[in-house]
């Protein structure tokens, strides 16, 4: 088969707002129709030439389960695409971007609109698992005397709620616990963690203050008010060693490392990426940003390597390529826990790591600080889990032409002991 070359154009995303504020009332399809509807705005594309849209989702509504159609048909894109959703917790948006770019190089589809949502404000909260199956009997029920049967066998134990539970199913531990193990094995402070979640709040509220963020967000205009929603809300400018140093732990107390103010918080956003066969952008006139030059999908172990996906992921991508991280120009990785980020970081820089777990004779390599996440990072934008991959996607196809850079880097951890990384290189 003759590969076709699959080329980024363009990426939009809603701003990502802490959970329970201007998003709340809307679901996880309307902040995906949002994100479709301001990246075709940006693009001035025809929703009737998208052949495919697949976004990632991991809170899901029953009542949308293929979020990407009602997302899609939201947002303008014509009922003749195929939409699909995909789940593999934050990396979703980059299963889904990858799916896109494999529809386009196997010459299924020439435009693809790929990228994710997730709105933790609406999260479904069931009746306990006794109730439901109580509930699905009286479907069958015919009689007076079998509604009375049913009745009394209805408990008030019945009607307690069951909330979605956010730790790993497997392990039983959050991921905040896990974070805490992990930065304590690998040796990361709670001053370093405290240092890198201000360098993010810091780079991100910069970013913002210049614009740079600004030209990434399509405007959501929310009812009633209609008022233009234009920016982050979980951007701290003010943040401070000192004003993270009085916060305890949040997630293993009274001795974990990780608090409120190093973990990324609950969000809710949605983002979205234009991809193209290069001969398809050439005909439509779309100017092309970058090219998606090799990605990899990692699984590691659950019980100490949950979110050492970049660890893995990064040494086999740059392999595939036949790249060293000193070929990369620009480095965007996801920051669900500073205390995650560090402890990547310095698996990627040791001996010890790359031949105990990567069976190779010598470290990955440092990367270089004055390259890594210069807009800010997950911890200061947020994280709409399903999302977070679009997001960087695009800025890191954006920081290649702002930099003047040649190739980027896209690494990040995931539920389930999951990683990813993607290789950019500009167009």
């Amino acid at each position: 088969m003759n590969l076709r070359r699959a080329v980024i154009v363009e990426g939009s995303r809603t701003p990502f707002l802490k959970a329970g504020t201007d998003f709340k009332d809307l679901m996880a399809f309307e902040l995906g129709a949002l994100a479709i509807r301001g990246l075709l705005r940006k693009t001035q594309l025809d929703g009737r030439l998208v052949d495919r849209v697949i976004m990632g989702n991991t809170i899901a509504n029953v009542s949308t389960s293929n979020v990407a159609r009602e997302a899609a048909l939201n947002a303008g894109v014509a009922n003749t695409a195929v939409c699909n959703t995909v789940s593999l917790a934050c990396i979703s948006a980059n299963q889904a971007i990858c799916q896109g770019v494999d529809q386009i190089m196997l010459g299924h589809a020439e435009v693809v609109i790929a990228g994710g949502t997730d709105s933790v404000s609406d999260i479904p909260i069931t009746l306990s698992k006794e109730m439901r199956q109580k509930m699905f009997k009286a479907r069958k029920v015919k009689g007076f005397g079998d509604y009375l049967k049913l009745a009394s066998d209805i408990r008030p134990a019945d009607f307690s709620p069951e909330v979605p539970d956010i730790s790993e199913y497997t392990t039983g531990r959050t991921m905040g616990q896990d974070c805490d193990r992990l930065a304590d094995r690998i040796g990361v402070s709670r001053e370093e963690q405290d240092e890198f979640a201000v360098r993010s709040h810091q780079l991100a509220h910069m970013a913002t203050q210049n614009g740079i963020l600004e030209n990434e967000i399509g405007a959501a205009d929310i009812p009633p008010s209609f008022m233009p929603i234009r920016r982050d809300n979980g951007i701290r400018g003010d943040s401070s060693m000192e004003r993270l140093a009085k916060l305890g732990p949040a997630f293993t107390k009274p001795h974990g490392t990780l608090t409120a103010a190093n973990s990324s918080f609950l969000t809710d956003g949605a983002a979205a990426v234009l991809l193209m066969s290069e001969d398809k952008a050439r005909e439509l006139g779309m100017k092309v940003k970058a090219y998606v030059k090799q990605y990899v999908f990692t699984g590691q172990d659950l019980e100490e390597e949950l979110l050492l996906g970049p660890a893995y992921a990064t040494p086999k991508v740059l392999d595939r390529a036949a790249m060293s991280i000193s070929d990369i120009d620009v480095f965007e990785y996801h920051e669900a826990f500073a205390g995650q980020i560090l402890a990547n970081l310095k698996c990627l820089a040791s001996d010890e790591f790359a031949q105990d777990k990567l069976g190779r004779s010598s470290k990955v390599g440092e990367i270089d600080m004055g390259k890594f996440n210069l807009w800010g990072g997950s911890l200061a934008i947020g994280h709409p889990f399903a999302a977070t991959g679009a997001r960087l996607v695009n800025t890191a196809a954006n920081r290649l032409i702002a930099e003047d850079g040649q190739y980027a880097l896209i690494a990040a951890c995931a539920g389930g002991a999951h990683g990813h990384a993607m290789i950019l290189e500009r167009a």
